[in-house]
Order: C-alpha cells, then structure tokens, then sequence
C-alpha cells in the first residue's frame, strides 16, 4: 500500500546536559517565587496556580548567572533543532527573545496556547514532583478534520489529535511556536518547576 507522512511537525526531546545547572535552577526558580511580587500578583490575577515571572521579569540571564549558563546551553540545543527543522536562516542564528520561570501548584494547568511573534518555543523542566503532568500538544490540523471519525486507542502517536510528553527533570524540549500546547491540571502535592522560552529570527 503506497502510504506516505506528509507535513510533520516536529519535536525536539533531550536532555539539556549539566544536572549540576538543574540543581542550581531549583534554587534560583524558588527564590525569585518569593521575591517577585510582581509575579505573584500578574499569577494571583490571572488565576495561575503558583508563580510565573512571564510578565514581570525580561532579564533573568543578566539577573542571575544560573540563567546565563542556561542560556548558552539552550542556543546549542535550538541552533540543532532549527538544523532538524531545515531552516534557511541566512547565516543568521535564532536569538532568545524571552525566557521566564513557571512555579505551578500540584493542581495547577496552563491551558492550550501558541507563542506568537517566535520561531522555537520550549521548556526546560527542572522539577517534576509524583503526579505531575507534562506538556500535551495539538495536532494543528485539528480545527480543519470537520467530519473525521475518532481514531482508534491503538494508533500511531503521529496520527493522534493530542501527545503528551511526560519528560524526567533536566530534559530539554522544543517546538515550532505556531505548535498549540498546554499543561494539563495535575495531581501532585510539591511544586513543578520549569523554565520557558522564545527564540525570534
């Protein structure tokens, strides 16, 4: 049968390589959660179940040197991923656009979203307590199968509407910003922490 995937988007999944900097993070990630009143006010405000600095803080790399080393970690891993993605860049490199910590509560979810204006979005995941949940996306086809049946349980994970990515502490994952995705609510009783970002053209 002459059957062939067209139009793939892609993920991209490792491990972010010095666990040493995720330790490091955990620290930096829950002081700034109890320093940035800011943060907690914009969270508080919009119903966010912990903290983010998304809206309050745009220069953790110049704040904190923990920040910085991810930084330079994190252009390593999106310059092999924009490779992957066989981008015509024009000799030019992505560049960090934004980069913000996410301290949710055990039941705390971030609803289904795309990062506008960026190339790469993704997130570093520096704590995942029992019960959390990771990161589900969404086929971007999914508003257009008007009359599609369902598919079947067993299906291949490329043919599914939604795949969630449950990823160990210190993995690095990344995507096409136009990729729609959200946190699902959880069931855990600690803190997950991770760090997101934008990478621009």
């Amino acid at each position: 049968m002459a059957v062939r995937s067209l139009f793939a988007s892609l993920l991209y999944q490792e491990a972010l390589g010095d666990d040493a900097l995720i330790a490091e993070l955990e620290g930096s990630c829950l002081q700034l959660a109890e320093d940035d009143r800011a943060g907690r006010g914009w969270a508080k405000e919009h119903g966010y179940r912990g903290y983010t600095s998304y809206a309050s803080l745009n220069d953790l790399p110049v704040r904190d040197p923990a920040f910085a080393d991810l930084k330079r970690l994190l252009d390593r891993h999106v310059a092999r991923f924009a490779d992957a993605c066989g981008f015509d860049l024009g000799g030019k490199k992505l560049k960090l656009d934004s980069l913000w910590v996410n301290v949710l509560d055990g039941g705390g979810a971030h609803s289904g979203h795309i990062h506008p204006h960026s190339v790469v979005s993704g997130t570093v995941y520096v704590v995942l307590p029992a019960g959390s949940r990771g990161l589900r996306l969404e086929d971007p086809r999914l508003a257009m199968m008007m009359a599609a049946p369902p598919r079947r349980a067993d299906v291949a994970e490329a043919l599914r509407g939604f795949v969630e990515v449950v990823p160990e502490p210190g993995t690095v994952l990344l995507w096409e910003s136009w990729l729609r995705h959200e946190v699902p609510a959880g069931s855990g009783k600690g803190k997950r922490i991770s760090v997101s970002f934008n990478y621009r053209w």
